[in-house]
C-alpha cells in the first residue's frame, strides 16, 4: 500500500509520529493509501525552517516572485491531466469537475503573477516642509492554510499563491482525506523556482491544527470548512493574536420568479445542486419558486432531468454527472437527513435512497433527491446537507422569497432567475449574502475579485483571492521622511502642524 509523506524543505519526508489516516477510494470503499498525521513537534519544526527560509524569500523583489508564479502556471497546465486524475481518485469527482477544481486555483496563480502591481504602496510628496510620507506593504512572515477535502487543488492554491507572492513562507495543512494533489502542487512549486522551506505541506488532524493555532511564529491563518470548525479556529487563532480568515458552511437559495425562463432555471438547478455530488459550499441546495404555478411548473421540469442523472465513478467516462461522496460517514449523514426530511413532512418527489451501483456496492454513492413543500423549521432546510439533495421551499411573493435567503443563518451565495431588471437590481442591493448571481446559479467570482460569505459563512474582515488576499497576507508600514535643507533648526518639543 502507498504511504504518503509530508513536504518539508523541498523534499518528501516520512512522518515520525507513528500515527496514520487511511486515504479511501470513495468509489470502491477500499483503502488506497495512508497518510502520516504530524505531531506538534513535527509541525513546530517545519515552522522554524519556514521562518528561516522566509527571510531571503521576503527580500526577493516582487517581479521575481511573480516569475515563479508564471512558471507555476505553465507547470500546472502541463500536468493538468495528472493532477485531475489524482484528485478524482481520492475525492471521487468526475474528471471534468476535477479539471475545473484545478483550473479555478490556476486562475488565482495567474493573478499572482501581477504581485508587483498589487504590492505597490502609497506616496505623498511634501506632506510638510521637506517631509514626504509613504507606505509599504511587507510580508507577515509565516502564514498557514487549513484546507478542506472538497476542493483539494483550488483552495490550497487560493491560499498558497497570494501568501507566497507577498513574500511569506507558507504552512499548508490539507485535508487528510485527499492529500495527494497538495503534495503534487508543492513539487511543482519547487520546479517553478520556489526556494526550499518556503512552502511546507504538513499532513495531519486536530493535533496539527491546534499546533498551528498556538505556534507563536505563525502570523496568519486561512481556513475553509464547516462553520463549527471555522468558529473554533477563528476564536482560538484570534485569541492568540493572529490574523485569521475562516469560511464556513452554506445554505444557498436560488429564487425563481414567475417571469424566469424555467428551462434555463431547471438546468441551472441541476448543475448547481447535484454537481460534485453537492459537496460544494456554493452548491444551490434550496430552490425558492415564487407562486404555486411557478413551483408546479419547475418541479415538472426538474423531475425528468434528475431521474436522467448518471451517477458513477470517474473511470466510467466524462458523461458521468457526479460521483460518490467522500466518505461512508458523509453518505450516512446525508441519508439520515433525507429520512428526517420525510419524517418532518417534506414531500420526496425524487427518491434516491435505494440507489445501488452494480459493481460498486461498497462505494459511497448517493442517489439524487428532490424535496418539495419544505418548510423553514425542517432540518433539511436549516442544516447544510453537503450532498445531492435539493429542497424546494415555495414562496407566495418576491418579498417572502427574499426573506428566506436573508433570514437564514448562512450567507455564502445566492441567486435569482428573472427577466425583470428592477427585481434583479433590488435583490442584489438588499440581500445580505456575500456572493450574488443574477441568472447565474453559482456566482463564484473570478480571481481578480474576492470570494467570501457573510453571516455564519464567513469570519474575518478580508476575503479570499483578489485584492483582499494581498491585504490579508501583508501588513502596512508607513514612513514619514524628512531631509532638512538650509538653516538647521534647534530641537522641537511639540508636534508641529504640517503647514
Amino acid at each position: 500500500m502507498q504511504e504518503l509523506s509530508h513536504w518539508i524543505n523541498g523534499r518528501h519526508v516520512k512522518g515520525t509520529s507513528g500515527r496514520f489516516a487511511d486515504v479511501m477510494n470513495p468509489a470502491t470503499g477500499e483503502v488506497q493509501a495512508r497518510v502520516p498525521l504530524a505531531s506538534k513537534a513535527e509541525l513546530d519544526a517545519a515552522v522554524v525552517d519556514a521562518a528561516r527560509a522566509q527571510v531571503a524569500w521576503g527580500a526577493v523583489n516582487p517581479q521575481k516572485r511573480g516569475r515563479v508564479m508564471m512558471a507555476m502556471v505553465g507547470l500546472i497546465n502541463r500536468d493538468m491531466e495528472k493532477l485531475a486524475e489524482a484528485l478524482s481518485r481520492e475525492h471521487g469527482k468526475t474528471i471534468p469537475d476535477a479539471k475545473g477544481d484545478v483550473q479555478r486555483g490556476l486562475e488565482v496563480i495567474e493573478y499572482c503573477i501581477n504581485a508587483a502591481q498589487m504590492l505597490k504602496g502609497e506616496f505623498t510628496d511634501s506632506a510638510g516642509p521637506g517631509i514626504d510620507m509613504y507606505s509599504m506593504r511587507q510580508p507577515l512572515g509565516v502564514a498557514a492554510g487549513i484546507t478542506p477535502f472538497n476542493f483539494p487543488a483550488m483552495i490550497p492554491l487560493w491560499k498558497m499563491g497570494p501568501a507566497l507572492a507577498c513574500g511569506n513562507a507558507f504552512i499548508l495543512k490539507p485535508s487528510e482525506r485527499d492529500p495527494s494533489v497538495p503534495l503534487m502542487l508543492a513539487e511543482l512549486f519547487k520546479e517553478a523556482g520556489l526556494p526550499d522551506g518556503v512552502l511546507q505541506v504538513i499532513n495531519g488532524d486536530k493535533e496539527s491544527v491546534d499546533a498551528i493555532l498556538d505556534n507563536e511564529v505563525v502570523q496568519a491563518i486561512g481556513f475553509v470548512g464547516s462553520t463549527p470548525i471555522a468558529e473554533y479556529i477563528y476564536g482560538r487563532g484570534c485569541s492568540n493574536g493572529k490574523r485569521v480568515q475562516c469560511f464556513g458552511g452554506a445554505k444557498n437559495h436560488m429564487i425563481i420568479m414567475p417571469d424566469a425562463d424555467l428551462d434555463l432555471a431547471a438546468d441551472a438547478l441541476i448543475g448547481a445542486g447535484f454537481g460534485a455530488a453537492g459537496e460544494r459550499c456554493m452548491a444551490i441546495s434550496v430552490a425558492v419558486p415564487v407562486g404555486d404555478a411557478t413551483a408546479d411548473a419547475l418541479i415538472a421540469k426538474l423531475i425528468p432531468r434528475i431521474e436522467k442523472l448518471k451517477v458513477g465513478p470517474y473511470t466510467a467516462g466524462n458523461d458521468v454527472d457526479y460521483g460518490p461522496v467522500v466518505t461512508a460517514a458523509a453518505k450516512a449523514n446525508i441519508l439520515a437527513l433525507v429520512e428526517t426530511g420525510v419524517a418532518q413532512g417534506a414531500k420526496l418527489v425524487v427518491d434516491g435512497r435505494g440507489f445501488k451501483l452494480q459493481g460498486y456496492e461498497q462505494g459511497y454513492f448517493v442517489g439524487p433527491h428532490l424535496f418539495d413543500h419544505v418548510t423553514t423549521d425542517m432540518d433539511i432546510y436549516r442544516k447544510e446537507i453537503f450532498g445531492p439533495v435539493l429542497s424546494t421551499v415555495r414562496a407566495k411573493t418576491y418579498e417572502e422569497a427574499l426573506g428566506y435567503a436573508m433570514d437564514h443563518e448562512y450567507g455564502n451565495g445566492t441567486a435569482i432567475f428573472t427577466r425583470d431588471g428592477d427585481t434583479a437590481r433590488d435583490f442584489a442591493a438588499r440581500v445580505n449574502v456575500g456572493m450574488v448571481g443574477i441568472n447565474v446559479p453559482i456566482p463564484v467570482p473570478l480571481a481578480y475579485h474576492t470570494f467570501g460569505g457573510w453571516k455564519k459563512s464567513g469570519f474575518g474582515d478580508l476575503n479570499q483571492h483578489g485584492p483582499d488576499a494581498f491585504r490579508f497576507y501583508t501588513r502596512t508600514k508607513t514612513v514619514t521622511s524628512r531631509w532638512p535643507s538650509g538653516i538647521k533648526e534647534g530641537a522641537a518639543f511639540n508636534f508641529k502642524a504640517m503647514d
